[in-house]
């Protein structure tokens, strides 16, 4: 592999590291170590959302950055007498990308590798093999012979359990693919906003957000926008790359490579026209590239932020990303970067006079 660099390397530990919803401490612990050194505070809501407050000027408008910490995966939901085990899934899950795939299933006496498994297709009728499996028709194999034996090993129900993969820099250096960059790169921009925003003047207090149980309905969002109530909500996370084959422009239009997405509708949310306007706005004069999508379904954590509180304009900015909500994701450095670089410049030119014009054109 390439010789990661100081950005790579936090992009692995943040998609090497295991955090279901409901089970984010270790993606968070690893968050918090990167952004603390650019943070004033940083503290916890009550559901664990990390929010670290960045203050430019000290009762400027407050200017929310929410990645989400979670990543879909499994739950352990029972284990049969001879050792296998059933499973729930936590997010959203397509059964195709499932099958014959290396899981880890973390217990408190450590980590366990398993694989999900089914019936073979030798033992099935013909019409039987051309249809997917159901997903509960599936199960975890750990290679326990019984219930006792998978139990001794740790393994228990409420167990999560989290795709295996490696976090790998593709022969194209640009290509990045591991696990879980829904929604890790969305918590490494919020990091490198605050990093970027160190020692630069600007007039409002950025939070820097990692929010909990996005996959399972946007949950962490509403609770970290409680604690901070901001005047203007940017929710960082994926969307989706239009440019594999097969798919035709009208399922999906943005390129990786091609700049950060501005979402102007999804079912969470009608994106903030007066934002919206304001960050394409500094997109163009800096000649920032951005593409834009609409995603009939589906909604990011800008779909609770807008409606926290007495409500607050909100945008979701998102990196188009093949393949999400399986094993294996891939991005492209560039979109990252320019999604961090349009951020800061954006919340530079920021201000109350600014985000009252945005709030009531």
């Amino acid at each position: 592999m390439a010789n990661l660099d100081e950005t790579l390397t936090m992009l692995k530990d943040l998609t090497d590291a295991k955090g279901i919803p409901g089970n984010e401490r270790e993606p968070r612990e690893v968050m918090k170590k990167y952004i603390t050194p650019f943070a004033d505070e940083v503290t916890t809501d009550g559901l664990g959302s990390l929010i670290a407050k960045k203050t430019g000027k000290a009762g400027g408008p407050r200017v929310m950055v929410a990645g989400h910490l979670d990543e879909v995966g499994f739950m352990v939901t029972n284990i049969d007498d001879k050792g296998f085990i059933k499973f729930q899934t936590v997010g959203g899950w397509w059964s195709q990308v499932m099958l014959a795939q290396r899981v880890t299933i973390v217990t408190n006496k450590g980590d366990v590798t398993g694989v999900i498994g089914s019936k073979p297709p030798h033992i099935l009728p013909p019409e039987a093999r051309k249809k997917p499996v159901d997903i509960k028709d599936m199960f975890i194999d750990i290679g326990a012979s019984s219930r006792e034996e998978a139990a001794e090993w740790g393994v228990k129900p409420g167990d999560m359990v989290v795709p295996y993969f490696e976090f790998t820099v593709m022969n194209n250096e640009k290509m990045l693919l591991a696990k879980a960059w829904d929604n890790r790169i969305g918590c490494a921009i919020a990091i490198d906003v605050l990093k970027q925003l160190k020692g630069t003047e600007h007039a409002n207090e950025v939070y820097g957000v990692g929010c909990v149980q996005e996959e399972v309905g946007l949950r962490g969002a509403r609770t970290s926008a409680a604690v901070i109530e901001p005047d203007i909500g940017i929710a960082v996370d994926v969307g989706i790359a239009g440019d594999t084959p097969g798919i035709s422009e009208k399922e999906a239009l943005s390129k990786m490579g091609k700049g950060p997405q501005i979402i102007l509708y999804d079912a969470s949310m009608v994106g903030h026209k007066g934002l919206r306007d304001f960050i394409t706005g500094v997109a163009d004069e800096l000649n920032i590239p951005y593409q834009f999508d609409a995603i009939a379904g589906g909604g990011t954590d800008a779909g609770s932020i807008h409606l926290s509180h007495k409500g607050s304009p909100s945008i979701a900015i998102t990196i188009a990303t093949r393949y999400i909500h399986s094993h294996a994701a891939m991005l492209h450095r560039d979109d990252y970067e320019n999604a961090v670089k349009l951020i800061v410049e954006v919340i530079k030119r920021l201000d109350r006079e600014a985000v009252d014009k945005i709030t009531f054109e």
